[in-house]
């Protein structure tokens, strides 16, 4: 759409409604490949895997969560196709033009952790690789700067620097390369499962890791329950979708660029109620056949790859699984801080200034590495605020709007959303912090919840938040 006089502390060319829409439903299916398809994401599913205790039980509680997770999506994906607006944009509607600022800022800092955490962990999967061979090895146990060891610290520049190119030319070119990563991830993924069912002779759905192994292996899962009890498949389906908290929130950075709500619609149903499924089935067989071949459980598929006797599959996984985690920091980490950051000052921070900003931010953290420390319950804490913010959001958008928004109105200083305030919506920030209370600060901070809480927070978050931002607009209707 055209805008009349946008603000120019509101707007620049990156934040403005997306003109060109060329997402088809395969572009759409390979955001989730991108998200979904990492080391990280394999880790997870196979360590929820482990909760299950059969394949069975997994295949509920994970199908049951990505059905939830298609749900989410789809209602703020179909937001992004009708305004064609980025998250902080849409986010000016609920928490006003200036008031949106806030939301992004913590979409930003959870990005910005997690785009150092994903960048060093595919190049860890590379340094796996290289000390294979015994002088590269010796040079990594021997040479150290900034706190890791040299062959470190050049893995990580370049897989830092790798970005960087992919990103160079905008969201178009982020389209291109998730369009073939996502693939070639899937067919690494199954190739690793096949050689490793080959190793073990034999494999059958009812091949389950012994209960006393799992019992060690989750022991420190903070999930109440044995493997395969009702309470473990609850907190795995939780688990599951609140592992997507943070695009919830910024899926229309995506969506935006759909064809139309039909291909949104027919990517979200490929991309993840069945890519999730199958995804974490591959997971699972693959993880049952490593121990029966290994007799060890390996959650990290790098470890498996680690041990390959062919230094041509070794190099093939780890290849594959860096290209992976590539995918999912580009599309997760930064496309949204590149945004959020633009959002704040858009005289001056282009959609390409604000991705140079998080990456700067993610390679100066580098040397301390706190996503290796306690710094991660920060960012966690700060993480679990995104349930609120995500329930404020959709009830304003569906609820108190019925889908129905002023597009060109996001763009004024002193229009429908400065909401006679400056443009900071005070109910709104009122809500948030009612939601925090319940979604972060008490289950951290206090022993005044039970147990179980901390895993269902986010959802506390959304209604909670959601629901008090909605009683307090029900008279504004």
């Amino acid at each position: 759409m055209q805008l009349i006089n946008p603000s120019p502390r509101l707007h620049n060319e990156d934040l403005a409604p997306a003109s060109e829409r060329k997402w088809g439903a395969f572009s759409i299916f390979n955001v989730w490949t991108s998200d979904v398809h990492s080391l990280w994401g394999y880790y997870l599913a196979a360590s929820l895997f482990l909760l299950c205790g059969s394949f069975i039980n997994f295949v509920l509680a994970i199908g049951i969560g990505s059905i939830i997770i298609f749900f989410l999506m789809s209602i703020v994906g179909n937001a992004g196709v009708r305004t064609g607006v980025p998250f902080p944009v849409l986010a000016r509607a609920s928490f006003g033009t200036f008031g949106a600022n806030a939301p992004a800022i913590i979409r930003a800092i959870v990005a910005c952790f997690w785009y150092g955490a994903q960048t060093s962990a595919a190049s860890g999967a590379i340094v796996a690789l290289l000390i294979r061979s015994p002088g590269i090895l010796a040079f990594h146990q021997n040479s150290h700067m900034l706190g890791h060891s040299t062959l470190e610290v050049i893995c990580y520049v370049i897989i830092w620097a790798l970005q960087l190119l992919i990103i160079q030319r905008g969201m178009e070119t982020v389209r291109k390369f998730q369009d073939w990563a996502g693939p070639a991830v899937w067919i690494m993924m199954l190739l690793l499962a096949v050689y490793l069912l080959v190793k073990a002779g034999t494999f059958s759905f009812g091949s389950e890791i012994p209960q006393e192994i799992l019992l060690k292996a989750t022991a420190d899962a903070g999930v109440s329950g044995l493997p395969g009890s009702f309470a473990a498949l609850a907190a795995v389906a939780a688990t599951w979708v609140t592992y997507f908290a943070a695009l919830y929130l910024n899926f229309c950075d995506f969506s935006r660029y759909a064809t139309s709500e039909a291909a949104l619609r027919k990517g979200n149903m490929w991309g993840l109620p069945i890519n999730l499924l199958a995804f974490c089935l591959v997971a699972g067989i693959t993880t049952t056949a490593a121990y029966q071949v290994y007799g060890e459980v390996l959650l990290y598929p790098d470890q498996i790859s680690a041990k390959f006797d062919s230094w041509f599959l070794a190099a093939l996984a780890a290849m594959t699984f860096a290209v992976a985690t590539l995918g999912i920091n580009v599309v997760a980490n930064f496309v949204s801080p590149a945004f959020d950051f633009a959002n704040v000052f858009p005289q001056h921070i282009s959609f390409k200034r604000g991705g140079y900003i998080a990456a700067a931010i993610a390679l100066v953290l580098y040397p301390w590495a706190p996503w290796q420390t306690g710094a991660a319950h920060f960012v966690n804490f700060i993480g679990s605020t995104m349930g609120p913010i995500f329930g404020i959001m959709m009830v304003d958008y569906y609820l108190i709007r019925h889908g129905k928004v002023d597009v060109n109105a996001l763009y004024q200083e002193n229009g429908e959303f400065s909401f006679g305030t400056g443009g900071w919506h005070v109910k709104a920030f009122v809500a948030l912090g009612i939601g925090m209370i319940f979604s972060s600060i008490l289950p951290t901070f206090t022993t005044l919840l039970p147990m179980w809480w901390g895993t269902y927070g986010w959802f506390f978050g959304v209604a909670i938040g959601g629901g008090a931002y909605f009683l307090m607009r029900m008279g504004d209707r």
